[in-house]
């Protein structure tokens, strides 16, 4: 009796400690940001190896998503805020975006950051295959994914992450 007992408590024992680890792996594991290089309207290409040492924002959207378009104003604000200490923005639209409406969108919204058209899908693809609209990824400085985020940003949220990783050391 005691020996199953004890068995018993061994086996719950290591089954605690097995989901302990995994749950401290997937809470301490960063996930690279896809190696890719974006081609803004300009076409000037930006690689996501030279936003190195930034917090950047990768968003996806599209001129016709109602939740991209207001969401927009308040990125073009975290933009101005937090740019000059460190923070970048990507704004991606999607394939089926019209580049001649996305142009427009940036003209008239004087979006202060770049805009990449994603033409093929590509970059879509391999930031996990965005299907939804707006979606958006969050990197830090060593250019690791800490935050994907698919519908609105929560603002006040990203600018305390903001805050707190582009605090100027010593």
């Amino acid at each position: 009796m005691i020996n199953k007992q004890y068995h018993k408590y061994a086996l719950i024992t290591v089954v605690l400690a097995a989901l302990a680890a995994v749950l401290f792996f997937g809470l301490t594991q960063k996930t690279p940001a896809p190696q890719v290089t974006f081609t803004d309207l300009t076409g000037k290409k930006i690689s996501m190896q030279s936003l190195h040492g930034k917090m950047v924002l990768v968003n996806f959207w599209a001129t016709t998503c109602p939740g991209c378009v207001e969401e927009m104003p308040h990125i073009v604000e975290t933009y101005n805020q937090y740019h000059d200490k460190g923070f970048e923005v990507i704004a991606v639209a999607m394939s089926y975006d019209p580049p001649s409406y996305v142009l427009r969108f940036k003209q008239q919204r004087g979006l202060p950051f770049p805009v990449a058209l994603d033409v093929q899908g590509n970059l879509a693809h391999q930031f996990n295959n965005v299907q939804l609209t707006p979606t958006s990824f969050l990197i830090d400085k060593d250019g690791n994914v800490v935050e994907q985020t698919i519908g609105n940003l929560d603002f006040a949220k990203l600018r305390n992450r903001l805050d707190k990783a582009l605090v100027k050391k010593g």
